[in-house]
């Protein structure tokens, strides 16, 4: 299968504080990915690296082949990976729909007609079109989430970073989630998936890479992952707690 993204030995030091160390992991086309770990492992940190937020203090990223760490995340954005945040951000005063109009006007580079036809596309994927003309204000913490999945469609990415989409949701809402993601794969859309709920990540995500303390402990299929002793004692709270 052909490589989308590889994460080459990277390492991000704040001062003293080491977030994430020495990591490599890759990403094939049309491959859900699922980094998970405790509170503190150091996952978002991969995000805000692989987005552009951040530079790694060392290690390399590839994307298509092309190097890109250090770079900003607009040139980052332009290539193709998008992302989500944890605290949702839209413009609450605005609709749902505008609220994606903007996304694909300023990110996705649409005007005109063929802004709004994507902007109804997305709706459809994304399961809001009855709620297209409420403010993005009055949402569901749930439906927020999938505004932000969303808004990141709308720039047609190759590789979707979704921090934390999880978490907080109810069963019902967890099931939407599940639907939205596999909708999302079978478009072709390569994704990694950053949780620290185990349980959705298992369902959704095909290989799973295990952080704690800013290390990767274990990586391998959702059942090999279950199974792992060094895991299975993270999440029982031994360690990383």
């Amino acid at each position: 299968m052909d490589q989308l993204l590889h994460c080459k030995e990277l390492t991000k030091k704040f001062g003293g504080l080491t977030a994430v160390n020495n990591l490599t992991f890759s990403l094939t086309k049309n491959e859900v990915l699922g980094i998970i770990g405790p509170n503190g492992a150091g996952k978002t940190t991969v995000i805000n690296l692989i987005s552009g937020m951040y530079a790694p203090t060392s290690g390399a990223i590839y994307f298509g082949g092309r190097r890109i760490d250090g770079r900003s995340p607009n040139i980052i954005s332009k290539l193709g990976i998008a992302r989500t945040f944890q605290i949702p951000r839209p413009f609450k005063n605005l609709t749902v729909f505008q609220n994606l109009l903007v996304g694909a006007i300023n990110a996705g580079g649409l005007s005109g007609l063929s802004a709004r036809e994507e902007v109804e596309k997305v709706l459809d994927i994304i399961g809001l079109s009855e709620k297209r003309n409420l403010p993005a204000g009055s949402l569901t913490l749930a439906e927020l989430r999938r505004l932000e999945i969303g808004r990141t469609l709308t720039i047609k990415p190759k590789l979707l970073l979704a921090d934390e989409t999880a978490a907080g949701s109810r069963e019902n809402e967890i099931k939407e989630l599940l639907s939205l993601f596999e909708m999302l794969k079978e478009r072709g859309l390569s994704i990694i998936l950053v949780e620290h709920v185990m349980a959705f990540l298992m369902k959704v995500a095909e290989r799973v890479v295990v952080m704690n303390l800013g290390e990767k402990i274990a990586e391998g299929t959702p059942e090999e992952i279950s199974k792992n002793s060094k895991v299975i004692e993270v999440y029982l709270g031994k360690r990383g707690t």
